[in-house]
């Protein structure tokens, strides 16, 4: 089974000493973990970071999969939850959701135009986030021989930026006329287009609507924050931490 190691905790910013975090937010550096790093700075909401670094197996600490028993990041305790007991999130998109109702933010009131983000959230969480991840794992990771799967994933991939490209010619930002966590969720997969074979040049629509979200105060510090807390992640794990990675079977659920 993967070893478990402690985690770390850290201040979410050096500029928030002394501070009273409402929410522990366990996370590292992945595109569904700048998500939350967006989303929280954004709201503003108080918060500490919870170091859970998945290159060593520290999702499998017994402490971590208390609060996510699927052992991913990101995952969020509120200490300051509903009737004000502590409230465990996990999932990226459930915790978007969550701190959006928390803050008020960022997912309309009006049901028809919620419908509108929720549905475009849903597209990320379902079609870009692993169709983009599937295909970074077989170029990347997988062993020699994977040419059908890069090809299908590759396919696929620029088919759903098609579609983003398709969908901004029409609105500002992916819910609508107004930012929302549709944009927060996509935006941190669209970040290497060109390593997925895609060109702004190429998707005018798609560079307007990047690089206004890149621009956002807000989104420039969490990407200042995540660069702080792992400024040069492995770019091709070596066996032991593929075997974390990618080794898990039902087999290793069951022996916990």
């Amino acid at each position: 089974m993967p070893r478990a190691t402690p985690l770390d905790t850290v201040a979410a910013s050096p500029n928030r000493e002394g501070f009273d975090p409402m929410i522990d937010f366990y996370a590292l550096t992945s595109p569904n973990v700048q998500k939350i790093f967006i989303m929280l700075e954004e709201t503003g909401l108080p918060y500490q970071e919870i170091h859970v670094d998945v290159w060593k197996g520290d999702q499998y600490n017994p402490d971590f999969l208390k609060i996510n028993p699927n052992n991913k990041i990101p995952a969020i305790v509120d200490r300051d939850g509903p009737g004000g007991k502590p409230c465990t999130v996990f999932e990226s998109g459930a915790i978007l959701m969550y701190l959006a109702d928390k803050s008020g933010r960022f997912l309309p009131k009006d049901t028809a135009k919620r419908y509108d983000v929720i549905q475009w959230l849903m597209i990320q969480l379902t079609g870009v986030g692993p169709m983009f991840g599937q295909l970074t794992h077989f170029k990347n990771f997988a062993p020699p021989g994977s040419d059908y799967a890069v090809a299908r994933y590759q396919s696929e991939v620029k088919r759903l930026y098609a579609v983003l490209e398709q969908r901004l010619g029409q609105v500002p930002y992916l819910g609508g006329d107004e930012y929302s966590i549709a944009d927060m969720a996509t935006f941190p997969w669209t970040r290497n287009h060109d390593a997925q074979g895609v060109k702004w040049e190429d998707n005018p629509n798609l560079a307007r609507w990047f690089n206004a979200i890149a621009a956002r105060p807000a989104v420039v510090k969490a990407y200042a924050l995540a660069k702080e807390i792992n400024p040069s992640p492995p770019p091709v794990p070596d066996e032991a931490a593929r075997k974390i990675l990618f080794g898990q079977t039902a087999e290793t659920v069951k022996a916990r």
